[in-house]
């Protein structure tokens, strides 16, 4: 196999390339004076089979073209198959239209990788699973709950100290997503009920479930201007909440969500490596970042050697 990384995430592509053992392409992507992307793979590739390794984080548009013009080059270089390993795909959360005269842009950017050469997308817990729908080729979504699970378990003791926590999911919509940790850990499960007024703002409204004197850790999938998370720590703690946690897959953290982060009633938040996290995120108290490197290029041998991928998760 062949291993390409791009600018996006360039650690968590070296972290993958040492689990596997394989070297990274050598490839030169670059901007031209106007920003615009040019890419040359600098060795052979014929015939080969390419993992291409970046995230379509901030900045958005820029990394999902490089990710474009990177895909176009493999595929007029006569790659064998071409596999987008997109750790954070972005537009994710366009998923529908919304109100009238508003795009499904995640379904645009399926088109766009396919179109551009992709051959499969490897991904990890994207915003809504029918995104694998719009997709015409194979789609390997894998979930952080099996590192989520192992932390928490080295946190709160064997069997996830499940008497003593409750895994929360903070909104309806994720409900899917906590209950997997919490079967997994044995813990029982609270959801939130919350109404978004508009993007960005959230308002919790009530609590469904039992929190008083317990450990809440809250599991969501991306954590953006962390508005949601701060206000469902808020509502557990009145509630009676002995200490709130939260694990997210995807830090976006824009804005100041570090610091609305750090002056929330959150005793820690975990997140995963599929966003390269920025200096703010680095230095902060109260953000703890977790590797998938090991499960990506697991998953990435799976592929490559044509077995199971789910078995993964079994």
């Amino acid at each position: 196999m062949k291993l390409i990384a791009g600018n996006s995430n360039r650690p968590l592509a070296e972290a993958i390339s040492a689990y596997l053992n394989v070297p990274l392409t050598k490839a030169n992507i670059r901007r031209f004076s106007d920003m615009e992307v040019f890419v040359e793979i600098l060795d052979n590739i014929r015939g080969e089979d390419v993992f291409v390794i970046q995230s379509t984080s901030y900045p958005a548009n820029d990394n999902l073209m490089e990710l474009l013009v990177t895909l176009d080059a493999l595929r007029r270089a006569s790659a064998r198959r071409v596999t987008a390993v997109v750790p954070y795909y972005g537009y994710a959360r366009q998923d529908r239209k919304t109100g009238p005269r508003t795009p499904i842009s995640a379904k645009l950017v399926a088109n766009l990788m396919t179109s551009a050469g992709a051959d499969r997308l490897l991904t990890i817990d994207l915003h809504a699973g029918q995104i694998q729908g719009f997709f015409d080729i194979p789609v390997d979504n894998l979930y952080a709950a099996p590192v989520f699970t192992q932390d928490i378990v080295d946190r709160y003791g064997e069997n996830g100290g499940a008497s003593e926590i409750v895994v929360v999911s903070p909104d309806v919509g994720g409900v899917v997503r906590a209950r997997a940790i919490a079967s997994r850990i044995g813990a029982d499960l609270a959801i939130i009920d919350k109404r978004r007024e508009r993007a960005g703002v959230s308002e919790v409204m009530n609590i469904i479930g039992e929190v008083d004197g317990r450990a809440c850790v809250l599991v969501d999938d991306i954590v953006d201007s962390a508005g949601t998370l701060c206000n469902a720590a808020v509502a557990l703690m009145n509630e009676g909440a002995q200490a709130v946690s939260a694990y997210v897959t995807h830090g976006v953290l824009s804005g100041g969500a570090v610091g609305r982060i750090a002056a929330s009633p959150l005793d820690s938040m975990v997140i995963t490596d599929s966003i390269q996290a920025t200096e703010a995120v680095r230095v902060s108290d109260k953000l703890r970042p977790l590797t998938l490197a090991s499960l990506f290029g697991e998953a990435i041998k799976r592929i490559n050697d044509e077995t199971s991928v789910s078995s993964l998760f079994d």
